[in-house]
C-alpha cells in the first residue's frame, strides 16, 4: 500500500491562506488519482480537490471552494499541494490526503486539522 504524509494546515483568520502538501512513497507509482477529502466530525467526508490523470489531466474542485483553492501536483515527487485562499470559518475540517494508485487499494493522509477563525 501506498504510504502518504501530508504536511500543512493549522489556525488561520478569515480571509487568510494554508497551504497543504501530500506525498506519495515509493517509485514508478502509477498515479490516477491525487487529492483532498474534508471531514467535519459528524458529517460525511467531501471531496474538496483532485487531479485526475487518465487519457489527460482533469482538476476537479468542489463548487464550495472553486476560485479560492487551488490543486497542484510534482508528478516527479509524486506529492500534491492544495493553496487555500481566502478562507472561511465553513473550511473548518480535517483535510485528508488520497491517492489512487493502479492495482492498489485507495491511500489516506493522516488528515491535519485547518481551523479558520472568524
Amino acid at each position: 500500500q501506498v504510504q502518504l504524509v501530508e504536511s500543512g494546515g493549522g489556525l488561520v483568520q478569515a480571509g487568510g491562506s494554508l497551504r497543504l502538501s501530500c506525498a506519495a512513497s515509493g517509485s514508478s507509482l502509477s498515479i490516477v488519482t491525487m487529492g483532498w477529502y474534508r471531514q467535519v466530525p459528524g458529517k460525511q467526508r467531501e471531496l474538496v480537490a483532485a487531479i485526475i490523470t487518465l487519457s489527460r489531466i482533469d482538476y476537479v474542485y468542489a463548487d464550495s471552494v472553486k476560485g479560492r483553492f487551488t490543486i497542484s501536483s510534482d508528478n516527479n515527487k509524486n506529492t500534491v499541494t492544495l493553496q487555500m485562499n481566502s478562507l472561511k470559518p465553513e473550511d473548518t475540517a480535517f483535510y485528508y490526503c488520497f491517492v489512487d494508485v493502479s492495482h492498489c487499494p485507495r491511500s489516506w493522509g493522516q488528515g491535519p486539522q485547518v481551523t479558520v477563525s472568524s
